[in-house]
């Protein structure tokens, strides 16, 4: 209709049909369920618990777990349980005592100024709340009056002091802190010293620092004991490479935490192409205590196999500028692809180490071309008749390198 009355042309429609005709569909890969979220939440869900009063022992910390509208509700309720209780009190003593009769002028009630159960309900809340609007008062007519008014003083106190400290607990909670910690979107296998390392990049966003912070790694997998015994998700620590000899960082800008992979590490017979294959997940957790409030927080993420990234590392995110060292966040996940083994940490140690690897880097083909057609060159000015024999063995050289290098490409 649009194109018709000349709003749209006829080709842009046309094209818009092609382009949502022919849409290719692929298949998702079904990938490995995550131990740990990018964010921190677990993937854990607690079925078949039985015994739920263990959760009322303790309704503290029960109160605090609990989401923020069932929170609130049970805020409001409590209030309006605890008035509406004592209001109930409060009538059933002026019915004993005969305040809602007919009153004569000499008549000393307990509350002045209860006729109804909403006045009582009212003066309930006056009690609670200590308003007091000068209407209603208690005498001391009455004995049970006075006990009901000190119970309901100290309910009334113990409701405030429970729920809003339930309330102070949810605002201040240690998780909102944990937003501004920041972990790199993917963690990178590469060398370091002469050495594989496993590698991740943290950071904190504000300039309140983290007291103490540490950083802990753990490697979840599934594996199998000897005894044929199968554990589905067997958490293997990774110790840090840190020359303190703790875990203990500094963390006032992003720093790269590296985990350097020997024979006491779980990534010691990893390679790259067992990395593709295998479902392992890395769990990174930084947990300190908050400058400003005291309360001990904790980040956490993991990075499953194809969040790995071998042969790659860290761009440099910190510039010094004017006596000023500034931190680049758009550069806090990149990385930069560098030479990098593809064996395991055990192949490279068993065959040579890092000498042979820097062997092999230094008789690249193409080096051995150059070399020889300088002196290809030499030969012809020094000798012509040399000239063919030294094409005939350069010949039979590049058919030899050739056919190894289909050799490798097929192995």
């Amino acid at each position: 209709m649009l194109s018709r009355k000349g709003l749209i042309p006829d080709d842009f429609l046309l094209t818009r049909l092609a382009e949502d005709v022919l849409q290719p569909k692929f298949k998702a890969v079904q990938r490995k369920a995550r131990f740990v979220a990018k964010n921190g939440t677990c993937n854990v869900a607690h079925t078949n618990i039985r015994e739920q009063g263990r959760f009322l022992q303790d309704v503290f910390t029960t109160l605090v777990d609990l989401k923020w509208l069932h929170t609130l509700v049970i805020f409001t309720m409590s209030f309006l349980c605890s008035w509406f209780l004592f209001g109930m009190i409060w009538w059933l003593i002026a019915f004993a005592h005969g305040d809602l009769d007919q009153q004569k002028e000499d008549f000393v009630p307990c509350v002045t100024d209860i006729h109804s159960f909403s006045s009582a309900f009212l003066f309930s809340i006056e009690v609670q709340v200590t308003i007091g609007f000068g209407g209603r008062m208690i005498t001391d007519e009455c004995v049970s009056a006075i006990i009901i008014l000190l119970v309901q003083n100290i309910v009334g106190l113990v409701i405030n002091a429970i729920m809003l400290g339930c309330i102070f607990m949810k605002t201040a909670q240690a998780k909102r802190r944990a937003e501004t910690l920041i972990f790199s979107k993917h963690a990178v296998i590469t060398l370091r010293n002469g050495k594989l390392c496993f590698m991740v990049r943290i950071g904190d966003l504000r300039k309140s620092m983290i007291i103490s912070a540490t950083v802990r790694m753990q490697v979840v997998r599934k594996t199998t004991t000897n005894e044929g015994e199968i554990v589905p998700l067997d958490q293997i620590d990774i110790h840090m490479d840190n020359p303190v000899g703790t875990n203990g960082i500094f963390l006032v800008s992003p720093l790269v935490i590296s985990h350097v992979i020997d024979k006491n590490s779980p990534l010691y017979e990893l390679s790259a192409f067992d990395l593709q294959n295998d479902n392992i997940e890395v769990i990174v957790v930084l947990e300190g205590v908050v400058e400003t409030t005291g309360i001990t927080t904790q980040a956490r993420t993991s990075y499953l196999s194809d969040e790995i990234l071998w042969g790659k590392r860290f761009v440099p995110a910190v510039n010094e500028e004017d006596g000023i060292y500034s931190v680049d966040y758009s550069k806090f996940g990149n990385t930069a692809k560098v030479p990098t083994p593809v064996c395991s940490a055990k192949q490279l140690e068993e065959g040579g180490g890092m000498a042979l690897f820097k062997l092999q880097e230094s008789t690249h083909p193409k080096a051995s071309v150059r070399r020889r057609r300088v002196k290809q060159s030499s030969l012809s000015q020094d000798n012509p008749t040399q000239q063919s024999t030294g094409q005939e063995e350069d010949q039979a050289q590049s058919t030899v390198q050739s056919t190894d290098l289909l050799t490798q490409a097929e192995i």
